[in-house]
């Protein structure tokens, strides 16, 4: 048979199995590379997403002092929800907030990047009055009260002004809230706690209005 050019068959035979040898070097060596790239796209744009949530909807927070006991113990790990104060959705009292440090407490030293977490007793409009150690809303007592023991001061009655929330720290006679400070521009709030997930023996939702049972915190 003849072959043009001159080629042999054995030369023409080689030439035809040389394609399918070196795709398959070049697959084996760009293979691994591809699949490492594909994994650290997938791995990027998760932590995007967890970076992007925290922000906008949710974040974990731990509780670093006793100004919430008995509902918050030291060192509970809290869900703190964000989307409330963003839309501008109404707070009612009862909601547990953490909130950016107040001017006042920034202006006499404080921390102007910490956060701070009390529960709203009072929104705008309302007359907020302590006495007899009793906390009073437009003259009745607030039921349920959440703190467990009688407050050992007087304060008020003062009007809430608008854009503004009345916080005070469930541990009543051990907190730096709104009796101090007066009332916090809803503003500053970050967000509303809603779950507690550490310690497990206490896993579970934090009581925030008034609706809720008392054995729920």
């Amino acid at each position: 048979m003849d072959h043009p050019h001159g080629a042999s068959p054995h030369q023409g035979e080689g030439t035809e199995q040389a394609g399918p040898v070196q795709a398959s070097l070049a697959e084996t060596a760009t293979g691994p590379l591809h699949g490492l790239a594909r994994q650290l796209a997938s791995l990027l744009l998760w932590l995007l997403l967890a970076l992007l949530l925290r922000w906008l909807v949710v974040e974990p927070r731990w509780i670093p002092s006793g100004s919430m006991l008995p509902t918050l113990q030291l060192q509970d790990r809290i869900l703190v929800e964000k989307i409330r104060p963003r839309v501008g959705a109404s707070i009612p009292p009862g909601t547990v907030v953490v909130f950016h440090a107040p001017t006042v407490l920034v202006e006499a030293g404080y921390d102007p990047a910490a956060a701070l977490i009390k529960r709203v007793v009072a929104g705008p409009g309302d007359r907020v009055e302590v006495r007899g150690g009793q906390l009073l809303r437009n003259g009745e007592a607030v039921e349920p009260d959440w703190s467990g023991q009688s407050m050992d001061y007087h304060f008020g009655p003062v009007v809430v002004p608008p854009g503004h929330l009345l916080v005070l720290g469930d541990n009543r006679n051990a907190s730096l809230d709104s009796h101090v400070w007066g009332p916090l521009p809803r503003r500053e709030v970050i967000g509303t706690a809603i779950w507690r997930y550490w310690p497990l023996q206490r896993f579970g939702p934090i009581r925030f209005s008034p609706t809720m049972a008392a054995g729920e915190a």
